[in-house]
């Protein structure tokens, strides 16, 4: 044989056996779709069998159910924060993110830790607030029902219902050892995502927090599509009233709209300067945020900020804090946070009538370390935003408690002084707020530094005085002249 048949020979098989190779290495696009196929012919098989002999004859809505239940199911084995949102869930969660719903004035979730759910946050001046519900409440029943076991779709939809109706809640209060049940009047829930310290005569938030210092306290409850524009013109107002430094508090903030955070976030930072980036599982899929100055708010003042957090801030309010704080904008005092650094994309279905909620990236501040916390996160590990080193406030759980009373009580207004007032009230009138005593010590003392920082310099004669150190070979007469062209500088600490 001659070489160069030979050679072809040797071409063809070696041809042959790379293509065979890569036939059973690389799954090809019709072996991929043969799996999707049988995927969906197992869901199609089950149904059916369900269907023709489940012990009850299911009806269409029952079918329906028992659909949405099997996909939310599957999503939630996923992670806590997936989930399929059914129409009558999609309709609220649209009104919710404009500032508006239906309901009793509550965001829940699933605890990642115990797998009850448990509420993120009570809404301020909701029924749900002024009936005494708090962060970290644990929901065991609804009228009656236990909530064990249940779907989080179906604990929402067992909770709304028509303005004016009742359900009755039972709750175990963190820190408690028995549930008690609380009655609550639905009703249509609009409110304001920035509020004050407390309300004034006139039943308008006040702001300042410390008048004379020219101090001012800005509670940010959630991140919807209004926050940005009721922020601005809050903060607008008070740098025309010469705001001289701000409490900017985050406690029980459970989070909202990235695009909500991320404008609040441009509105303390330098335009440019990244304020958060979300990872997907593919290079592609990376996004980078950075500020970006708003046209309608003016520029933010250099006063400086303390951001207060707690254990039940999550998400973007998350975003914000650890922006401002590596960023050096802002110290953070309070409590570790909550550590839900996770991205679920609104996802339309059926037409929009429903949608999917789907985890699809991850949220990884300016310093690039991660925010979330997974369910096997260690307390060392890296996750959530740490208040600053010297800022850290410990609570114990009667502490925490007493302060969410304090807050609710200080933010209920009632007609004349009417309304139910707690046992306690003489108790709540005396409780201190460390944590935010915290603040405005800090906040006090860097505005000394910048008065001691911007105070005139004594003349000549006397700094050559009081400074005067005679080197060998130097005349006094040089000595005094370099001083007066080179003052003693001053350095402004931040």
């Amino acid at each position: 044989m001659s070489r160069w048949n030979l050679a072809w020979l040797l071409g063809i098989t070696t041809a042959a056996l790379v293509g065979f190779s890569l036939t059973c290495s690389v799954p090809t696009r019709a072996n991929s779709l043969q799996r999707k196929h049988d995927n969906l012919r197992l869901l199609v098989d089950v149904l059916d069998e369900v269907q023709q002999k489940y012990v009850k004859e299911l009806d269409d809505d029952k079918m329906r159910d028992l659909v949405e239940n099997m996909i939310s199911g599957g999503l939630q084995r996923l992670d806590p924060h997936s989930d399929f949102v059914s129409a009558d869930e999609f309709k609220q969660f649209q009104k919710a993110s404009k500032g508006k719903f239906g309901g009793i004035g509550i965001r829940i979730n699933v605890d990642p830790r115990s797998g009850q759910v448990i509420v993120e946050s009570p809404m301020v001046g909701t029924p749900a607030y002024e009936a005494g519900i708090m962060a970290g409440d644990l929901i065991l029943k609804i009228d009656g029902h236990a909530t064990e076991n249940m779907p989080l779709k179906k604990v929402v939809e067992m909770i709304q219902g028509e303005p004016g109706t009742k359900v009755t809640l039972g709750v175990l209060h963190e820190g408690a050892k028995t549930p008690v049940d609380i009655d609550i009047t639905r009703a249509e829930i609009n409110i304001d995502s920035v509020l004050g310290d407390q309300r004034g005569d006139d039943k308008e938030w006040d702001f300042w927090i410390d008048a004379e210092a020219k101090i001012a306290y800005v509670r940010v409850v959630g991140f919807t599509e209004t926050t940005v524009a009721e922020l601005t013109k809050v903060v607008d107002s008070l740098q025309k009233a010469n705001m001289k430094g701000l409490v900017l508090d985050l406690r029980g903030n459970p989070g909202g709209l990235l695009r909500s955070a991320v404008e609040v976030s441009s509105m303390f930072l330098e335009e440019g300067k990244n304020v958060v980036t979300t990872k997907g599982r593919s290079n592609d899929s990376k996004e980078v945020f950075n500020a970006r100055r708003s046209p309608v708010a003016a520029p933010a003042n250099p006063y400086p900020i303390a951001i207060l957090l707690n254990r039940y801030s999550a998400s973007a309010s998350e975003i914000v804090a650890a922006a401002l704080q590596d960023h050096l904008r802002a110290v953070v005092i309070g409590e570790r946070s909550y550590g839900k650094g996770s991205v679920q994309n609104v996802i339309a279905m059926e037409g929009g009538a429903t949608a999917l909620k789907l985890t699809t990236a991850s949220y990884w501040r300016p310093s690039g370390k991660n925010i979330h916390r997974f369910p096997d996160s260690k307390e060392e590990e890296e996750w959530g935003v740490k208040p600053n080193p010297g800022f850290e406030m410990k609570l114990s759980d009667e502490e925490r408690i007493n302060y969410f009373k304090w807050r609710r009580y200080r933010d209920i207004v009632r007609r004349n002084g009417e309304g139910p007032k707690p046992a306690d009230e003489e108790k709540l009138k005396d409780f201190r707020d460390r944590v935010l005593d915290k603040a405005l010590e800090h906040l006090r003392g860097e505005l000394k530094k910048q008065q001691g920082a911007s105070r005139p310099q004594p003349s000549a004669p006397v700094a050559v005085r009081d400074a005067m150190r005679f080197i060998p070979g130097e005349t006094r007469e040089t000595r005094i002249s370099q001083r007066r062209q080179s003052p003693i500088p001053v350095t402004r600490e931040r």
